[in-house]
Formats: structure tokens, C-alpha cells, sequence
């Protein structure tokens, strides 16, 4: 397939809010011809090769224009007014960056700022970029870079540039993460200074922390008695010794409580990215030297510990590790690290003379959501906002992925103050209209559904069907009590079959609208990977999203292809493998909790058997196929957008199209339409001749014995 490219005109962004930020704005319709959304990376085709960031631009833009910064103008090799060729590339999320700047840049501006500073940014060798943050879209950094930044280096921050002298991956352009390895010089020539001792200070009160009340309390407790009261656990006999693992979610707020919590001690904070790319020595006299720095007492504060200890044990982690547990069993040093990734962190950091404790940080539910969107909001001017209702619609969204929806909504209140010169006031639709754009970080590179805004009420017909998923869905979520008062575990899954196209997945997205659920949909055999463990792996992640963003809904479209009956494939036993991981996830050891699986299949016999049992999908819900008085409600649905003429009788067409499937019917107006452009390009209505003739191409695609078959087979389990 052909990756699309367009020519425009490149024209000077004279927006202070893009100013140097590596965006480049672009009409909507180009944004829908190169197949990519708002906030996707493109690369700019100019005198040279580079990348940046497409955002929408303004409605008054013409369709020929992108809009470019100076910075991104001269990193393409053009000028105002020239041409510039656009297309769509592939940005792999960076290992390490290594930046050149001014000397009083380099010696100012710490690793993990400058990382800050930069993230969300699409980078390549060669390119001069700014300190001025993204800010801009999901996954950017917000006001505490710009904070740091002026606490450091002053205002000259906001006109330094800089020039990116190397990457990781090398091939193509890179986007900043939060994870990366971001620091001064060229390759090799990175030296890490330790500050002796210094005390984290923070921009949010322990008063201010919302939603982590509990685990707020536990880690001031942990503190207070292995470094205040110390004597009390001696004369209990046990050991004062403190090691701390935060994990939770990326953007949840870890590095944020873990500071919050410890303002005021000594504290040596680390940057696990910018020691991990470091070399085995350096790395090891980098902490060390913290260890060292703390002999009067204090905490050593480690964040993504992950990038400096990883799965893949290097002979360097043994070394470092030693000098952790050297920290831990000094009288009066605590170690506290925060990862997102403890799976892929280094299974002896949990030792029990290491980290023996573990604090985990869960998403925020829909009223925890409320009260943050509540504290973002306090000091910006606001018109009648239902913040219940945005909140309630942000299921996996954390602290970080609310913060870029704020500001979103600010961009859109801001802009529309502009061109009607009214008071700036961030309205519900603004929000509203924020939603659309931001995605949340948990569920980033996991395919979700467009739920919209469709609920089970605009499904027509199908009483039963709606009735029996409310029950096995939505009531366990909504009413968890009731089930505890009676006694009863609610259902782990449902099996939704019926013959293809009557709406199945259709009645998924109107489900997960209905319960605001988040949704994660996998189709067909998508998850089998010819690599030995990589399905499994693939399955046991897809549910820990599902926990991660719950209460969440896992979709397993054509189930049958997903978990045929075992024994039966020649496919080296991945597929059995699968399906054993996947009846471990639905009925293990580990119990799901506000998370419901969803099948879909046109052919329940050939799933294994023992995925249908209680315990497992064990609702069957049969999707039938519409009746005249459903195939009536889809016509007039799917006939709203378009121009019928009045000669065009749906009540009576609908009475003539039996074994249509509700698709059917969709591609027979869709049909008519094109029909009576092939009549008249001037054609301004359809008329009943034009759906007459496509009737006649349309045919219907139920087959009578295999509809009967599927009404059968429920009677059969």
C-alpha cells in the first residue's frame, strides 16, 4: 500500500500557543487524506528530511496551508510560502536522546528536566528544538517542566535552542517518552553529578493529593516508623529497614506522591532512565555516590526504576542492587522507587532485604476522576460545567491524561474568545469537545471501539437480547451490593452469537456507552504470535489493561477463530496455549474484578467447549436477525442522513426484505444513494425508483438454515 503524500504551502504560525513547540497545524481534511488523527506524527519533506506533530488547524485555514513554527520552517529546509511535502511515518518511542546546547544550558538543566521539557516531542538527528514544552495533546508534559525550568535556568530557558546530536533508534525519527534516556552531549561523553543531599520539593501539597488518600497515609506511616521511630520496631525486634516499589499506571501520579509525601526529609532523587544509559561503572558510582550523600540520614528516591534494573538481568544489576541493599541497611536511609512496568523491572528488587513493601496506585474511578477534574479546574474560569458527567465518561483516564484533557478544553475556550472577543470561559463543550481528541495513556497501542454516544435505548427490537446483557453486564457494575447481599458471584462472560451482520458489535459499543465502560476489543486470531510465549504473554496483557482501566469490557470479536477446540490445529499448539491462557485469565487463581468479558462469534460449535462452561462465558445471548418492525427502525436510521424522496415508503419496503441482516439494509439505502448519482450527479434526493434498482443489486446475505441452526444451539448446551 501506498503511503499518501502531500504538497503545501508552508506558511508562518504566528500562534504564541505553538510558538517552537514542534507542531505543525493542518486542515481538517487533510488530516482525513493522509489517514492519520490529530496529535499523529508526520514527516515534512522539504530541502531536508524531518518530523513533527500534526495538530488541527484553525477553521479559517485554507486546505493547501500547513502552518510551521520558525524552528520546524528551518529544520525542513524551507522558507515562508514554500512547498512542503507531508506523509504519515512511523515514530518508534526513543531509548536514549542526546541533545547539544550553550554550556550554562548544559550545566543548569538536570537530565530528568530536560526530558520533561522535551516529551511528546517528534525528534531527528540534526534538528534544532526549543525547551518550550509540547503541552499540546495525550501524553505531554504540563507546568511542572516549565516550573523546573525557570527555578534552574532562569527566562533565558524560553529562547535556547538546541540540536539533537544522536538517537536511539537510530533509523527515522524518535518521539520523547516518559521513559527515555534524555541527556547533554554526544554519545559517550554523558557524566552524571550527584548532588550530596537536597530536599524534594513540591508544587503539590500532601494536602492538595486527591484520590491516593489511603496510600498517602501508608507511606507516611512506613516513613515515620523506620526513620523517626525506629526504636519502637527494635524493641519489637524487627528490623527499621525500609524499601518501598510505587507501581501503578504510567501518569497516574507515583513520582508525584512518592514527593508530595517526602518534602521536608533529605532526599536524593534519581532519574532511572538517565542512570540506565549510562555505562556499568557509571552507573554504579552514580548511586553510590547517593548512598554516599545520604550519611546523615534520609530517603533515596529512584523513579522508573525499570529502565535502571530491567527484566533482562545485566551483570551491571547485580552491582547496583548491592549498593541499594547498602542503602537499605543503613540506620536512617529509606529507598522508595516508582515503576509503571513491574513486570518488566528485575524480580530481585522485591527481595525481602530490599523493596518488601509495595504500593500500588489503581486508576481513578469515575468519582475520583470528578474531584480531579474538579482540582484542575479551580482556578480557571468555568460557565455551568457537569463535571459528573465528563468524569463518568473518562473510564482509564489518569491524572496526567485529565491534566492534557484540561487543556485541550483551554485551547478551544481560548480560541473562541479570540474570533468573537468575549470572555474566555472553558464551557461543557469544550470538554466535550476534548474528549474527541485526548486518548487515554493506559490504553495507548491497544485497539479500542468508538463507543459515541449510542446506548442499548437507540438499539431497535431485540427486547431479550438487551435484557439478558443489561442483567450479566451492567448490573454487576452498577448494583455490586445487590449480588453481595443475595449472595452470588455476578457472571464472568457472555457469548453474544447470532448470524453475521444483525449488530453484534453494534450492540457492543451501545453496551459500553450504556455502563461508560472503557472497551478492549481484539478480533479474530490477532493474538497468536509464532514466537514460543509471546501469545500468552499478549493474552495476560490484554486483561491486565482491562484491571488497569476498569470497570472495562474485553470484546473478543470472532471468538471462534480466537479459541477453536484444543487438539484440533496444526499450528504448533499456540492455539491451544491460548486458549489455556485465556480460560486461566477467566477463571484463575487472580479473580476478575469490575472487568466483563464479551464474546462474538457466527459459529459457537466450534469454540472449545470448555470456555462456554460456568464460570467463563457462561451467558449465550442470541443476536437474531431483524423482524420487519427492527428492519423498519434500521431503515429510518440509516436513511436520517439521507434525502428520501416521498414516494419512498420504508414502513412497506421494511415488510418486503425478509432475511436482510440489519447490514443488509444499511448497504441497501447506501446503494440507492449512489444510484441516483449514477442517475444524476446534480441528483438531490433518492427517489423509490433509485431504491428499487438497488434492491435488485442488494441481495440478502441470511441463509434460513444456518439462522435456524444458531436459534437451535442454545438448546443444545
Amino acid at each position: 500500500m501506498t503511503t499518501p503524500e502531500l504538497v503545501l504551502t508552508a506558511r508562518l504560525n504566528t500562534s504564541a500557543a505553538d510558538a517552537r513547540r514542534g507542531v505543525v497545524r493542518l486542515h481538517p481534511e487533510v488530516l482525513a487524506a493522509l489517514g492519520i488523527r490529530e496529535w499523529d506524527a508526520i514527516a515534512l519533506i522539504g530541502a531536508r528530511r524531518t518530523a513533527a506533530v500534526a495538530g488541527r488547524a484553525p477553521s479559517d485555514t485554507p486546505q493547501g496551508t500547513a502552518l510551521l513554527d520558525d524552528v520546524t520552517l528551518s529544520n525542513a529546509g524551507i522558507k515562508e510560502n514554500g512547498s512542503i511535502a507531508i506523509a504519515p511515518v512511523t515514530v518508534y518511542g526513543a531509548k536514549s536522546v542526546r541533545l547539544a546546547g550553550s554550556t550554562l544550558a548544559a550545566g543548569s538543566i538536570s537530565d530528568s528536566t530536560l526530558r520533561q521539557a522535551l516529551l511528546g516531542k517528534v525528534l531527528t538527528v540534526g534538528d534544532t528544538v526549543s525547551l518550550l514544552p509540547r503541552d499540546l495533546g495525550p501524553g505531554t508534559s504540563t507546568s511542572a517542566a516549565t516550573q523546573a525550568l525557570s527555578r534552574t535556568f532562569g527566562v533565558a530557558w524560553t529562547t535556547e535552542l538546541l540540536t539533537v546530536s544522536s538517537t536511539d533508534p537510530t533509523d527515522g525519527p524518535v518521539s520523547v517518552q516518559p521513559n527515555s534516556a534524555v541527556s547533554w552531549g554526544e554519545a559517550g561523553s554523558h557524566q552524571l553529578t550527584v548532588e550530596p543531599v537536597r530536599t524534594v520539593t513540591t508544587a503539590v501539597p500532601v494536602t492538595e493529593l486527591v484520590g491516593v488518600t489511603a496510600q498517602q497515609a501508608k507511606l507516611s506511616e512506613w516513613l515515620r516508623l523506620a526513620l523517626d521511630e525506629a526504636e519502637l520496631l527494635a524493641k519489637l525486634g524487627a528490623s527499621p529497614h525500609l524499601g518501598v516499589l510505587v507501581t501503578g499506571p504510567a501518569g497516574v501520579g507515583k513520582a508525584t506522591l512518592a514527593r508530595a509525601v517526602l518534602a521536608g526529609r533529605p532526599v536524593v532523587e534519581l532519574d532511572g532512565p538517565s542512570i540506565g544509559a549510562l555505562d556499568a561503572p557509571a552507573r554504579v558510582d552514580a548511586i553510590s555516590a547517593a548512598v554516599d550523600s545520604l550519611s546523615g540520614g534520609g530517603v533515596l528516591l529512584i523513579t522508573d526504576i525499570d529502565a535502571l534494573l530491567p527484566a533482562t538481568t545485566e551483570p551491571a544489576s547485580t552491582l547496583v542492587l548491592d549498593q541499594l541493599r547498602r542503602a537499605v541497611d543503613t540506620s536512617g536511609i529509606a529507598f522508595v522507587a516508582t515503576t509503571a512496568h513491574p513486570e518488566a523491572t528485575d524480580a530481585r528488587l522485591r527481595a525481602q532485604d530490599l523493596c518488601d513493601r509495595e504500593l500500588t496506585l489503581s486508576l481513578p474511578d469515575g468519582a475520583g476522576r470528578t474531584a480531579l477534574l474538579d482540582h484542575l479546574l479551580r482556578t480557571s474560569p468555568t460557565d455551568s460545567l457537569t463535571l459528573g458527567e465528563i468524569g463518568s465518561r473518562t473510564p482509564g483516564f489518569v491524572v496526567a491524561d485529565l491534566a492534557a484533557l484540561v487543556r485541550e478544553a483551554a485551547l478551544r475556550a481560548a480560541s473562541r474568545a479570540s474570533s468573537d472577543s468575549s470572555d474566555p470561559r472553558i464551557t461543557q463543550q469544550d470538554l466535550l469537545g476534548a474528549l474527541e481528541v485526548i486518548r487515554p495513556l493506559s490504553r495507548s497501542g491497544a485497539e479500542e471501539l468508538a463507543i459515541g454516544s449510542i446506548t442499548l435505548d437507540d438499539v431497535g427490537d431485540m427486547v431479550e437480547t438487551k435484557q439478558a446483557l443489561t442483567e450479566a453486564v451492567l448490573w454487576p457494575l452498577q448494583h455490586p451490593d445487590s449480588f453481595s447481599r443475595l449472595g452470588i458471584e455476578p457472571p464472568r462472560g457472555v457469548l453474544l452469537y447470532g448470524p453475521p451482520g444483525c449488530g453484534k458489535t453494534f450492540l457492543v459499543r451501545a453496551l459500553a456507552s450504556s455502563g461508560q465502560l472503557s472497551v478492549h476489543a481484539v478480533k479474530g486470531a490477532e493474538l497468536m504470535d509464532k514466537w514460543v510465549g509471546s501469545s500468552e504473554k499478549a493474552v495476560r496483557e490484554l486483561f491486565q489493561r482491562a484491571r488497569d482501566s476498569a470497570p472495562s469490557l474485553i470484546f473478543l470479536d470472532e471468538v471462534d477463530a480466537l479459541a477453536p477446540r484444543r487438539g484440533q490445529s496444526s499450528d504448533s499448539g499456540v492455539g491451544d496455549r491460548v486458549v489455556a491462557a485465556l480460560l486461566t485469565e477467566l477463571d484463575g487463581v487472580e479473580p476478575l474484578r469490575d472487568v466483563v468479558v464479551l464474546g462474538a462469534t457466527n459459529r459457537p460449535d466450534l469454540i472449545d467447549p470448555a470456555l462456554l462452561r460456568p464460570g467463563r462465558l457462561e451467558r449465550l445471548v442470541f443476536v437474531p436477525p431483524p423482524d420487519a418492525d427492527a428492519r423498519k427502525d434500521i431503515l429510518r436510521a440509516s436513511g436520517k442522513s439521507i434525502p428520501l424522496a416521498d414516494d419512498v415508503d420504508l414502513d412497506s419496503l421494511a415488510e418486503g426484505l425478509d432475511g436482510y441482516s440489519a447490514a443488509d439494509c444499511s448497504a441497501l439505502l447506501r446503494e440507492a444513494a449512489l444510484t441516483a448519482m449514477r442517475r444524476s450527479m446534480e441528483a438531490t434526493d433518492v427517489t423509490a425508483a433509485d431504491v428499487e434498482f438497488a434492491r435488485r443489486t442488494v441481495r440478502p446475505s441470511l441463509d434460513p438454515e444456518q439462522v435456524e441452526h444458531l436459534k437451535a444451539y442454545s438448546a443444545t448446551r
